[in-house]
């Protein structure tokens, strides 16, 4: 009978003692819904208890009761065309040499670009190795992009003055 009695009072304190111990997360929130616009779909909460957001280079932490998501669909195209493109040298100081290992008359140009997205020069790939002035060029950093007739990219280099 008191082994019993020792097993009821153990199951009970345990019961208590886990009981005290989970802790949950709740929130009385007064208010909150969605609103929809032609910008998108907006989620709100009112009386939210805390929310925080952490973030450094390697990523973010958000804390609270409601946590964004967003859905990317993503489309990969097929690739173009198999074709070996080069540019050298980088860094480059007087000129650029694009070379094309397998170039078939397809009509080819070049965009260089400078960061802030202004295009500084651009023309027609004619040959197997085309010869891009720099000279003119202040040191910086720029991105040439070569496209086809269809003006899709097929590869972009970051060139370096």
């Amino acid at each position: 009978m008191s082994n019993n009695k020792t097993k009821s009072i153990l199951v009970l304190v345990t019961t208590l003692l886990l009981g005290y111990s989970v802790q949950a997360q709740n929130s009385v929130n007064s208010s909150g819904g969605d609103a929809t616009g032609s910008g998108g779909t907006l989620a709100y909460s009112l009386g939210q208890v805390v929310y925080t957001i952490n973030a450094d280079a390697s990523g973010t932490v958000s804390q609270g009761v409601q946590q964004a998501y967003e859905i990317f669909t993503l489309k990969v195209k097929e690739p173009i065309r198999n074709i070996s493109l080069s540019v050298f040298p980088n860094p480059t100081v007087n000129h650029l040499n694009l070379q094309i290992s397998d170039y078939n008359q397809e009509k080819l140009s070049y965009f260089l670009f400078d960061l802030q997205g202004k295009l500084i020069k651009d023309g027609k790939i004619k040959a197997k190795q085309t010869q891009i002035s720099t000279s003119g060029l202040p040191s910086a950093t720029y991105i040439l992009y070569i496209r086809n007739k269809n003006k899709q990219n097929l590869q972009s280099f970051k060139i370096i003055k």
